[in-house]
C-alpha cells in the first residue's frame, strides 16, 4: 500500500511503499476515508533524533494522528465492531490503565508520548492498525471529514472548556487566528456560551469563513478592550501581548498557538527589585529580577 513516511532523522517525509498490515490479538485494521494535515506533520522533520529516542519513537514510521476511516478487519479478541463501520481514530495511544487514563487525562499517560502519527504508524496511508481502546464509533458524521475532530477539534474544545467559568451571558470572547483550530474554536463557542464572538486574522479568507461558521463580527486586528475571554490560536509576541492589554479584569486569556511568542512582561507589572520573598526554610532573600515569570511557550 501507499504511505507517508519518516524514513529517517532529519531527512523530509517520503512516499513509500509499505506492505498491507494485518491486525493480530486485539487489533482493529482501519481503511483510511480521510486523514488532516496537521502543522505537526509538516514539522515532524525537525525532531532531534535523542528526544525523539527518548520519547519512545521509532523510525520508521507513517504520519498522519487526524484519522478517521471504515473497520477493515479485526483481529482475535475483538468485538462489538462491525467490519464496514465508521470509526475515528484517537492520536495517542494511552495505555487505559494508569492514574492519568482513569481520570480522563489521557494525553498525560506517559504510553502517550508515542501515538499514531508521532513515533508509530499513522493514517496518511491506506490502511492503518490500532487497539480497540483508540477507536471511536462516528454516529452521524462522515470519517472522510471527521479525522481533524480528534485533534483540532479536541484542542479548540479544551480551550473554549477551560474558559467557560469566565464567559458571562452577553460578554465578548476574541478568537486570534480563524485557521482550522480557530474556527472550530468558534463554532464551540456558539453552542457552548451566550457571548459574542470575534474572529481576528489578517486573511480575508478566513475571516470570510470564520463568519460562516458563526462568529457574529470579524476583524483584521483586536480593537476591543474589557473582553471576558481571548483564545490566542496564533502565538507570536503581538497577539500574546494585544490579547491580554484587551481583557476585562478576571478575564481568562488562552495561549492555543506557539508560533515563538512570550511575555515579556506581565501585564501587572514587574516586581520591584527590593521585594523579597520567603524561603520553604523560613529565610528571606531578595527576589531576582526576571524578564518574564512565565515560561516560553512550546
Amino acid at each position: 500500500m501507499r504511505a507517508y513516511r519518516m524514513t529517517s532523522w532529519g531527512s523530509p517525509p517520503e512516499h513509500v511503499e509499505v506492505p498491507e498490515p494485518e491486525p493480530g490479538p486485539g487489533q482493529v485494521l482501519i481503511r483510511v476515508a480521510g486523514c488532516g494535515l496537521c502543522r505537526s506533520d509538516l514539522t515532524m522533520r525537525q525532531m532531534p533524533k535523542p528526544v525523539g529516542e527518548r520519547l519512545g519513537w521509532r523510525m520508521p514510521f507513517t504520519l498522519g494522528h487526524e484519522t478517521a476511516g471504515w473497520v477493515a478487519a479485526t483481529g482475535p479478541g475483538v468485538t462489538g465492531l462491525d467490519v464496514g463501520a465508521p470509526v475515528a481514530l484517537t492520536p495517542a495511544d494511552s495505555c487505559g490503565t494508569c492514574w492519568f487514563c482513569l481520570r480522563g487525562l489521557d494525553n498525560s499517560c506517559p504510553a502517550a508520548l508515542t501515538g499514531r502519527g508521532y513515533g508509530r504508524d499513522g493514517g496518511l496511508a491506506e490502511f492503518v492498525l490500532t487497539g480497540l481502546r483508540g477507536v471511536l464509533p462516528l454516529a452521524g458524521l462522515d470519517p472522510r471529514h471527521a479525522g481533524p475532530l480528534t485533534d483540532a477539534g479536541a484542542t479548540a474544545y479544551h480551550a473554549v472548556r477551560r474558559a467557560l467559568p469566565r464567559i458571562a451571558p452577553g460578554g465578548t470572547v476574541a478568537v486570534l487566528g480563524a485557521g482550522g483550530l480557530g474556527a472550530f474554536a468558534v463554532q464551540f463557542l456558539r453552542v457552548l456560551t451566550a457571548a459574542r464572538v470575534v474572529a481576528v486574522d489578517i486573511d480575508p479568507a478566513r475571516l470570510a469563513y470564520a463568519e460562516s461558521v458563526g462568529a457574529h463580527e470579524v476583524q483584521t486586528s483586536l480593537d476591543r478592550k474589557r473582553l471576558d475571554a481571548v483564545l490566542d490560536f496564533v502565538g507570536t509576541d503581538a497577539t500574546i501581548a494585544g490579547g491580554l492589554a484587551a481583557l476585562r479584569p478576571g478575564g481568562a486569556f488562552g495561549l492555543i498557538g506557539s508560533a515563538g511568542g512570550r511575555l515579556e512582561r506581565p501585564w501587572f507589572g514587574s516586581l520591584p527589585a527590593t521585594a523579597r520573598s520567603t524561603r520553604s526554610r523560613g529565610r528571606r532573600s531578595p527576589t531576582r529580577r526576571r524578564s518574564s515569570p512565565w515560561p516560553r511557550p512550546a
